[in-house]
């Protein structure tokens, strides 16, 4: 892996160099009130210098840690830019968490510093005091709201600037000297993982570790300084890390950051971003708008449609790896790049995309293959928080669809005996924050970082992730039980938003399945279906139907599959609420919280197996507003059509 000359191995480097080198490109746009706002990376230099004087002129320096709340905001990236200048390091949180998981984090920590994003934030952050009253200063960048707030520790983002101007006019040569004293071995950034079997624990992340994954990627995929990209995930997560400031960091291109979360799609289609970056569940929530739009179409349009995506699955995705196919089916994929795919992907705001990357989780065959057959070059990506989100790359011309790829320029990867997957980099983590135990589980005495994840090699070197080791299990009769490989599968379908399935150590398996209120909604509606909510649209015997008919065609692919074919699902319920990381169900990044969910839920598990009809249950739940209730339902349960196994599956 190419390294950095010792006088850019730190982020505030690397961005007074960009500054230098390319002044008046544009390095960071924001739309505001349906404006796009633009700064030059010398603006951005500026903005920064002025921060990090005025957090200095607040008692911030060295070694301390500034928490950094919002959504993807231009001021909150310079936030962390302008901590690290100092030598601080930014502990960004997931802007959607309750109070009490903020107090963990702050507190784990150690924070005393913070810049937030506007009022609710400034607000959650009061309430937080309650629990982890450390918090000595916070800045807001919106001020909208702010007027009457009197608490000494407020200081609004502009007046925070200010101050930082007279600072630096008072301290010559202080922001120089500070930028200096940096190094590639210093944490530049504590990222709190999704806790699925867990308390949190803080990553920390070096300069040079996160600087190193970026070139790998910049290098892997020649990226440059024309690439635009859209910020719009987590700012605490890993994958936005990567891409909107290590990468960024790295080639010098624009962060685009939209206006809000509601108007992502339509900022997306004005910016038309060169590299994109999203997980499985935002291409699947691409997929089921197609699904509806189509859905609503006319019979023409319908039909056309059908016709031409056959066409793509039969070759769409070898023309985009440039492999030999038919002139007949040339001409007429190149029609329905007129007809369907150029116009489909104009809607979804991917016309310009020349690389797009998923990660998080693992991404269905199926979904994969859509993209891809469409043109457009998805690709997956292969990591965790703990490495820089950087194992493995997909090459291009060299895709497959059950596979994360090949290791990634200068990664070492290796099959522990149990399968575990072993990684070795110079992205690894620097360790766990206040945890040297869990640090010493994780990395071993030769410097492999243990995964947690199960995978095998196929005979070209790609890696196969299989599931979380943890996570698979077997069946009494023997039979390997990946549950995310099936869960995947279901939710292919646009009607099915999540699934939870299980069969470890039992003779057959079950699940529970979480309908998408839009796409089942439509479904619905042109039906003349009537319905109150959620949880009588989950109850309606025709979309107990309408589930069972996605189960059986996924049970139809298990069948002729060697190792999941004793893994078709027998009985399945649809839950009468959605899965909510405020009840602990799912991760902030919308994981599965296996072992929770197994415990919540157990009569329901129970009534699965037992061969019941039907199951009550009362569960608590916790609503928007912060208050606790309890959510009762009497849940169907129904059986699944299962299919013997192909013949040459166990070939």
């Amino acid at each position: 892996m190419q390294t950095f000359e010792a006088s850019t191995q730190t982020f505030p480097r690397r961005l007074l160099e960009h500054g230098r080198v390319r002044p008046n490109r544009p390095a960071f746009r924001e739309k505001h009130l349906g404006i796009w706002q633009s700064w030059s990376w010398a603006e951005v230099n500026g903005e920064v210098r002025a921060l990090a004087c005025g957090l200095a002129a607040l008692g911030f320096g060295r070694g301390m840690h500034l928490a950094i709340v919002g959504d993807n905001r231009p001021r909150l990236y310079w936030a962390m830019l302008a901590a690290q200048c100092l030598g601080g390091v930014p502990v960004p949180l997931y802007q959607d968490a309750p109070a009490a998981d903020m107090a963990y984090v702050l507190e784990n920590a150690e924070v005393a510093y913070a810049i937030v994003e506007d009022q609710e934030q400034v607000d959650k952050l009061q309430e937080v005091k309650a629990l982890y009253p450390k918090i000595r200063r916070i800045a807001y960048d919106d001020e909208r709201g702010m007027r009457h707030y009197r608490q000494p520790e407020l200081i609004s983002f502009a007046q925070l600037q200010q101050l930082g101007r007279d600072y630096d006019r008072a301290h010559p040569g202080f922001f120089e000297a500070a930028v200096a004293a940096g190094s590639g071995a210093d944490c530049a950034i504590i990222l709190y993982t999704s806790g699925t079997t867990g308390k949190p624990k803080g990553v920390c992340q070096s300069h040079a570790a996160l600087l190193a994954a970026g070139q790998g990627g910049v290098a892997f995929d020649r990226l440059g300084a024309d690439e635009d990209i859209l910020s719009y995930l987590p700012m605490a997560w890993v994958g936005d890390c990567l891409f909107s400031l290590a990468q960024a960091l790295v080639a010098g291109f624009t962060v685009n950051c939209p206006e809000s979360g509601d108007t992502v799609q339509i900022d997306m289609r004005e910016i038309g971003p060169t590299y994109y970056f999203a997980p499985p569940r935002v291409f699947e929530n691409m997929l089921t708008s197609v699904m509806i739009r189509m859905e609503d179409a006319g019979a023409l349009k319908r039909r056309m449609f059908g016709h031409f995506m056959a066409v793509a699955r039969r070759c769409g995705a070898d023309i985009l790896d440039g492999k030999p196919v038919p002139a007949a089916d040339r001409l007429a994929y190149g029609l329905g790049k007129l007809l369907v795919y150029g116009p489909l992907k104009n809607v979804l705001g991917l016309s310009r995309v020349r690389v797009a990357y998923t990660a998080g989780a693992a991404i269905g065959p199926d979904l994969f293959r859509f993209y891809r057959s469409i043109g457009v070059n998805l690709k997956q990506l292969y990591g965790s928080t703990e490495t820089c989100a950087y194992v493995c790359l997909q090459p291009d011309g060299n895709i497959k669809f059950d596979s994360v790829g090949l290791p990634a320029p200068g990664v070492e990867v290796r099959l522990a005996d149990n399968g575990e997957v072993l990684v070795k980099s110079a992205a690894t983590m620097s360790g766990y924050y206040k945890r040297p135990d869990a640090t010493a589980e994780a990395i071993d005495a030769d410097g492999y970082f243990h995964t947690g994840d199960a995978g095998l090699f196929d005979a070209e070197g790609h890696l196969k992730i299989i599931d979380r080791a943890a996570d698979v299990g077997r069946m009494n009769d023997g039979a390997i039980f990946a549950p995310n490989y099936i869960e995947n599968k279901l939710k292919f379908f646009p009607y099915i938003k999540e699934a939870v399935s299980f069969g470890h150590a039992r003779d057959q398996v079950c699940a529970f399945i979480n309908i998408d209120i839009e796409a089942v909604g439509n479904w619905a509606e042109r039906r003349g279906i009537a319905y109150a909510g959620y949880t009588d649209l989950a109850a309606h015997a025709q979309t107990y139907e309408l589930v069972r008919d996605c189960i059986e065609r996924v049970n139809l692919e298990l069948a002729g599959e060697a190792l999941m074919a004793g893994t078709q699902i027998h009985r399945f319920l649809i839950l009468h609420k959605e899965l909510d990381p405020d009840d602990d169900e799912l991760t902030r990044t919308r994981k599965v919280r296996r072992a929770f969910i197994a415990e919540k839920y157990a009569p329901l598990i129970d009534a699965l197996y037992q061969g019941r009809q039907s199951q009550y249950i009362a569960i608590q739940v916790k609503f928007e507003d912060g208050r606790s209730g309890t959510s009762c339902a009497d849940l169907r349960i129904c059986d699944s059509k299962t299919f013997p196994a192909v013949a040459n599956a166990a070939a």
